[in-house]
């Protein structure tokens, strides 16, 4: 694997399966007329990207460090779980850490969960099948909750950086489980995110090329982010005061496409190195399957190393056909973390 040199990360434009209105609202960034003058996101630091895109992102240094483990919350005769923080730039922010038992060094792999209402969430909801899964199967597992989830920091963005700094946390996280003492084998990491989550992966591997060894992402949301806003904001009731602001901060899609290409983690692909795994059920009535089918396309064009399957029958969450899906993951994570 090539060490990771450092760069930053986006997470992908609030969803249903990815995103809620926010109150409040971030500073007003400085004007820009495009998302930047290459079709790279890790560019050039000369160039000057609209500051709320993946090449600005991209641009910004991570120090994710300081894991501390707090109280024991499960245990199993083959893992161990715990509460846990780290810092992401100026924030703290929670999670959970399943430990297999054992002297290891073991592969790592860092969850991005889908959407929750922040009001409600607690601390490692949204994937808990996947960590429970990966502790058993021998797999250091970190679930972030992201920035004003359960213990973590408030996010101060009021919801106008798109949820860019959900993907610094998960970024922040990989480096957090590196530098810890833990038995974890830093050249084996993965990640893996599910509908929001999904987004956040794509954008990780776009703008921090060599981050990770791999990366499974389940039903996720779209790699374009007008799909999204499209599908979840614009039209709901409830979140036309999410709608107008960003409307209002950043223009419509027709208007202004430079900006919303310039969130969106196509436009970007020829920079993924890292092998993709993608599962999305045929009957999900939330995140379209054929989205991962355009997704999968496009990354094929740009010689990404991607794999989507297929599940006949199966709706956004996965239910009869996760263990499949599991073992799957585990699969192509074996041939990859080596």
């Amino acid at each position: 694997m090539r060490r990771w040199v450092p760069v930053v990360l986006l997470a992908l434009l609030g969803t249903a399966c990815s995103g809620a209105e926010e109150p409040g609202s971030a500073p007003t960034p400085p004007p820009a007329t495009s998302p930047t003058t290459s079709p790279s996101a890790s560019q050039s630091p000369a160039a000057v990207p609209h500051p709320v895109s993946l090449p600005a992102l991209a641009q910004k240094a991570f120090d994710g460090r300081g894991l501390r483990l707090g109280e024991e919350v499960a245990r199993t005769s083959r893992q161990r779980q715990y509460a846990v923080t780290w810092r992401s730039g100026d924030l703290t922010v929670s999670g959970r850490l399943a430990v297999p038992e054992g002297p290891g060094p073991f592969p790592a792999v860092v969850l991005a969960h889908g959407y929750i209402d922040p009001a409600v969430y607690v601390n490692g909801q949204g994937m808990t099948r996947e960590r429970a899964w990966f502790g058993e199967h021998g797999y250091v597992a970190l679930h972030v909750d992201y920035r004003g989830h359960a213990g973590s920091d408030p996010d101060a963005s009021g919801g106008l950086d798109m949820r860019l700094g959900y993907t610094e946390d998960v970024v922040n996280a990989v480096l957090a489980l590196r530098a810890w003492d833990g038995p974890v084998d830093d050249e084996r990491v993965a990640l893996v995110g599910r509908s929001m989550g999904g987004g956040v992966v794509y954008n990780a591997l776009v703008v921090k090329p060599g981050l990770v060894d791999a990366a499974v992402v389940f039903a996720p949301v779209s790699s374009d982010a007008v799909d999204n806003f499209e599908r979840w904001i614009r039209p709901d009731p409830g979140r036309g005061g999410a709608a107008r602001r960003i409307l209002s901060r950043y223009g419509e899609p027709s208007a202004q496409p430079a900006f919303w290409q310039g969130i969106s983690a196509r436009t970007y692909f020829d920079d993924i190195t890292e092998p993709v795994l993608i599962h999305h059920g045929s009957s999900d009535d939330s995140c379209p399957i054929r989205w991962s089918r355009a997704t999968t396309r496009l990354m094929e064009q740009a010689g990404v190393d991607v794999t989507m399957r297929t599940y006949v029958g199966e709706e956004h969450a996965f239910g009869p056909q996760f263990e499949l899906s599991m073992q799957r993951t585990g699969r192509f994570l074996a041939r990859h973390l080596s």
